[in-house]
């Protein structure tokens, strides 16, 4: 254990509300059980889930600290029991199920990946959300391989910023929407071979322009709703749906004879609720599979803004507003 205080700042919110509830708070500092680490944080990343969260629409799985936040990189301090000593002062960076608002967090030792010198701890911070949901919604439930085609809603999030990055690396061809042209703009700055205004056009009509009327062979869709049968539209025969979020809403109406008929797959998850050997399975294949991009310098995340720990009501309006273009971080007092 390295010099670990019994107290910490941290935001962790009494009740439901508004940005203004995200204030520091005085918490004790977590002990590190059997297989994970503590880690002193240096940043923390801003996801859409911890807005659900602060909202009182998406509470922390069972067993998890009511301190929101999902991703961190920092040093570790402390052991729990069975982990290797060899992590103890390695900078690392980890998902975990909440807590990363705060000075010090636990992490599975099997959800950390080393941070790498071609990485700041604020680009780091920002890498584990995004990248293990892209991986496991793209690569490996809609198994896009090189040459596919994908469409990707929120091309400007920081879910759209990592797939169009990660799946330039792989040998994907990367079509996104956003709300404006400037964001487009970014969108094809960043890597995106094409970016939709879905506010001034169709988006399935452009889709199928592109594609010479194919279509694509996955969606990654976080919208939901009335999304969902535009989405099939524009997904080539045997093309696979991913759903990850539903921001229109949780239903929606389709075709179940085109559904047929073109072969489509319709599926979707939610990382947070996954046990940690999934999870550490995740790791150890981005850390043999998509590491060497990020220690090469070629992977790293789209950076928006970082806001002191102090200011994380305004980072989350900042995200709630929808000005951001990649990664919202918070930096640790």
């Amino acid at each position: 254990m390295r010099n670990v205080p019994e107290l910490m700042m941290a935001i962790d919110p009494e009740m439901a509300g508004g940005p203004d509830v995200l204030v520091p708070v005085e918490r004790p500092v977590p002990v590190p059980g059997p297989g994970e680490v503590l880690i002193r944080v240096a940043y923390a990343g801003v996801n859409r889930p911890d807005v659900l969260q602060r909202r009182g629409m998406y509470p922390p799985p069972i067993g998890a600290p009511s301190i929101p936040g999902l991703e961190i990189a920092g040093e570790v301090v402390a052991l729990g029991a069975g982990v290797e000593p060899l992590l103890l002062g390695q900078k690392m960076c980890a998902l975990i199920g909440g807590g990363g608002y705060a000075q010090y967090a636990c992490a599975p030792a099997g959800q950390c990946l080393p941070v790498p010198v071609t990485l700041s701890l604020a680009e780091a911070a920002a890498l584990p959300e995004t990248l293990f949901t892209v991986w496991t919604n793209l690569f490996e439930r809609a198994y896009v391989v090189e040459g596919d085609r994908v469409l990707v809603h929120g091309g400007t999030s920081g879910i759209g910023t990592m797939a169009i990055t990660l799946g330039k690396l792989f040998g994907l061809t990367m079509i996104v929407t956003c709300g404006s042209d400037e964001k487009c703009a970014h969108a094809i700055t960043i890597g995106a071979d094409h970016a939709i205004n879905y506010n001034s056009g169709d988006f399935v009509e452009t889709v199928l322009h592109l594609t010479g009327g194919k279509g694509v062979q996955a969606v990654l869709d976080m919208v939901g709703g009335d999304y969902v049968p535009r989405n099939l539209k524009g997904l080539a025969e045997d093309g696979r749906h991913v759903s990850i979020a539903v921001q229109r809403g949780a239903k929606a109406e389709i075709n179940i004879g085109q559904l047929m008929v073109r072969r489509h797959v319709l599926t979707g998850s939610t990382l947070r609720a996954r046990n940690v050997a999934f999870k550490s399975l995740v790791a150890d294949e981005l850390h043999r599979l998509v590491w060497p991009y990020v220690e090469g310098g070629r992977l790293r995340p789209v950076m928006d803004r970082v806001f002191p720990l102090a200011e994380a009501a305004a980072a989350h309006a900042r995200m709630e507003a929808g000005d951001h273009v990649g990664k919202i971080v918070l930096e640790m007092p």
